[in-house]
């Protein structure tokens, strides 16, 4: 079996991707926040390695037959470029893992029996910060500037967001601006 992990908009809007309906919510401890940001405003959840909290992702089976058939479909709905595929769809297949991220997927996945796993890699970002995400105080100050319709999209996808994806950011977003998590997951 090959799964995919998520803890944003996949698991609400996963668009056609290939995945069996019900998400699960027993994934790996993975340092995940709110630290990119994108064209339209929001501030989305990915990877954060600096980040010491970790959170329980989720997961949901491919009904696809090959890891390279759930990568391709991962990195279509994430609208990633073909040339970036290697760089920001990332897989685990059985080998040896190496860094700490690597390693928790790769032991969850043991257990599990997986053949494989694949989920996004799309680095922290933020106002032209490659290799980095906003602070906290810099993401409530750059949630509190934003102009009405851009806002309403940034707390909508935060809101959106899984319950469970219980980070410091959100923690923080919810006591300044009362935006509680309006999913059930």
């Amino acid at each position: 079996m090959i799964a995919c992990l998520g803890w944003g908009s996949l698991i609400w809007d996963p668009r056609g991707l290939p995945v069996r309906e019900k998400w699960f919510e027993d994934g790996p401890l993975l340092p995940i926040e709110f630290a990119r940001q994108s064209s339209d405003g929001r501030l989305t959840l990915v990877l954060f390695p600096t980040q010491e909290t970790k959170v329980r992702s989720l997961w949901a089976p491919f009904s696809t037959g090959s890891v390279h058939e759930a990568r391709e479909a991962l990195r279509k709905r994430e609208g990633v470029l073909k040339e970036n595929k290697d760089k920001h769809i990332a897989v685990w297949t059985g080998e040896d893992a190496v860094g700490p991220i690597l390693t928790e997927i790769a032991s969850w996945a043991r257990n599990l029996r997986l053949t494989g796993v694949v989920w996004t890699a799309l680095p922290p970002y933020f106002e032209g910060k490659k290799t980095g995400g906003p602070t906290e105080d810099e993401a409530v100050a750059y949630l509190r500037k934003l102009a009405h319709e851009r806002r309403r999209h940034a707390e909508h996808y935060i809101r959106m967001a899984p319950r469970q994806i219980d980070t410091c950011y959100r923690r923080r977003f919810e006591a300044e601006f009362g935006w509680a998590p309006l999913s059930s997951a």
